[in-house]
């Protein structure tokens, strides 16, 4: 469909710097290590990459601690880095989303050291200051809320507040108190804050990722939450927020747009779809363009879970009109491979993801089927508990599997010496890369995958199925129109089916011819049906009109 924004066309690939590939030999991860699989990436497929935190930080929180937003941490790199990876990305045509992390900052950043200075310092108000009940500790802080983050080998949640000897106050952190949280509602942070992404737009990027965005707007009253409510970190659902966003989506859309215009995603952490909807704004006062719903990402591998899911999604976030996102895998949480139980399914699971109506979002090392690595207690070193899915990505069978140091900062996932690496994959037709390979190519190439309208189709328990149709599809399904571009003039449809259950389906089709364009399990699948499709156990294909 012509006229459609970037975002509504691309597959995103989250790269987690850190673990992505190591050119230095310290161990992590950097720019040129990015830059250097830019082919890789372009290889596969993908529209943009959003890029985790690479901004100066003393990594409490392994770069969400950010202590200067307008330049690159030593440990990746240089601004002249960054613009080279910028640059040779849109060579490729790959745009560069970059993470910002606006509800806190580091405590070593500028703004917090002033800001804890003095309780007359013009940055005092620019945090979230409080007296408590009484004095300092052993007196309780202002409020009951707790923090995020347990910390490293601990379960228990801390106070969200961090008492301050030298000015005599609380000042409030959702996460850890290594990251203060800043008080959007003055107007001076809010002008800074658009400094910071009128800086990095100026610079190419595309488009922002906002950090756990839900979190800007607090109630002034900071009153305390009932227990089914910690933390707020999670909970925190404000209207003071919904004005902030439309201010940020101003600033956005208001700068230069150059070749394409920019975008934000928002990181709306929120447990349900209705909720994440409203963070899309309003025709007449939009907010995000993109907003990230989380509760596919926990939904079990369950037909009925899935449909309820999908269904959610069409009837509170398409309907508003928004355009959906879609996420299996990413940073803070298990991969799929590893919750899902099997390559199989994690196998099918890409056929989901890659062809639902929305955005798709790949976290670095799903095209290869990666589970979590097991880290040893004496290696972990994340407040989140978060470091089994951010093991580094294994590139070839050598022993420091194209990393620069055979150590690097985490263990590698299980299988880096098995076969998982992205070299051997590559070679192997029936690997889980080609087979990413194969669906992105798919989806490029049919209208209906990137931006027709879903349809359920009837399907036996335990399964999925559905249509996509593009505008001007036939009944039938026939192409008469050929040459580049014709699928956009003649219509195009696609069916997606998923055995979910495992346990094999028949499927009826709709009406016409229809072959296998791409098969979880069997890379050499082409076989042409009419009527009815055989699903074997397990599997997920892709059918065009034949």
């Amino acid at each position: 469909m012509p006229g459609r924004p970037w975002w509504e066309e691309a597959v995103v690939y989250q790269v987690y710097p850190r673990s992505f590939c190591d050119t230095d030999g310290d161990g992590v991860g950097d720019l040129e290590g990015v830059r250097g699989k830019l082919d890789h990436l372009a290889w596969l497929g993908v529209g943009a990459i959003w890029l985790s935190p690479f901004y100066r930080s003393p990594m409490a929180d392994f770069g969400y601690d950010v202590a200067d937003y307008c330049d690159v941490d030593p440990l990746f790199g240089t601004l002249d880095d960054f613009d080279h990876l910028v640059a040779d990305a849109h060579a490729r045509g790959i745009k560069v989303i970059v993470d910002w992390v606006p509800n806190h900052t580091s405590d070593r950043h500028p703004w917090f050291l002033a800001s804890r200075s003095s309780r007359d310092d013009p940055k005092r108000s620019w945090y979230v200051w409080r007296d408590g009940p009484g004095g300092g500790p052993p007196d309780p802080p202002p409020n009951n809320w707790r923090s995020a983050f347990p910390g490293v080998g601990r379960r228990e949640r801390p106070p969200a507040w961090t008492w301050d000897d030298a000015t005599g106050q609380w000042y409030l952190h959702l996460f850890l108190p290594e990251q203060p949280d800043l008080d959007w509602a003055n107007p001076e942070v809010r002008a800074a804050m658009a400094g910071v992404l009128r800086f990095w737009m100026a610079r190419g990027v595309d488009g922002f990722r906002v950090d756990v965005v839900q979190a800007l707007g607090k109630d002034p009253s900071l009153p305390d939450v009932p227990d089914h409510l910690q933390p707020p970190s999670g909970t925190n659902d404000r209207p003071e927020t919904h004005p902030i966003l439309a201010e940020l989506r101003r600033v956005v859309d208001g700068f230069d747009p150059g070749p394409a215009p920019r975008m934000m995603v928002g990181e709306v952490y929120l447990p349900t779809a209705r909720q994440v909807a409203d963070y899309h704004g309003t025709p007449e006062r939009p907010e995000l363009h993109l907003a990230f719903n989380f509760s596919p990402l926990f939904a079990p591998w369950d037909a009925d879970e899935w449909r309820v899911r999908i269904d959610e999604v069409r009837t509170l976030i398409e309907a508003r009109p928004a355009w959906p996102t879609w996420v299996l895998s990413n940073h803070d949480n298990p991969r799929h491979r590893t919750r899902y139980g099997s390559e199989a399914r994690a196998r099918a699971a890409a056929v989901l993801l890659l062809c639902l109506r929305g955005t798709p979002f790949l976290y670095a090392g799903e095209e290869l089927g990666l589970d979590d690595a097991e880290v040893p207690p004496e290696r972990r070193v994340d407040p989140g508990h978060r470091d089994g899915c951010r093991a580094p990505i294994p590139w070839d069978a050598t022993p420091a599997h194209g990393w620069a140091s055979t150590e690097p900062w985490l263990p590698w996932p299980p299988g880096a010496d098995a076969g998982t690496d992205a070299a051997t994959q590559r070679d192997d037709p029936s690997s889980m890369l080609q087979l990413y390979r194969r669906l992105l190519a798919a989806r490029r190439a049919s209208p209906a995958l990137r931006s027709g309208t879903f349809a359920w189709l009837h399907s036996p328990a335990g399964t999925l199925a559905w249509l996509r149709t593009a505008e001007g599809g036939d009944a039938t399904g026939s192409h008469p129109a050929t040459g580049p571009g014709a699928a956009d003039r003649a219509g195009d449809r696609r069916a997606v089916l998923i055995d979910v259950a495992g346990a094999g389906a028949t499927v009826e089709l709709p009406p016409g011819g229809w072959r296998c364009e791409v098969h979880s399990l069997d890379a050499g699948a082409t076989s042409t049906v009419r009527g009815s499709y055989r699903l074997d156990p397990g599997a997920a294909v892709v059918l065009a009109p034949a």
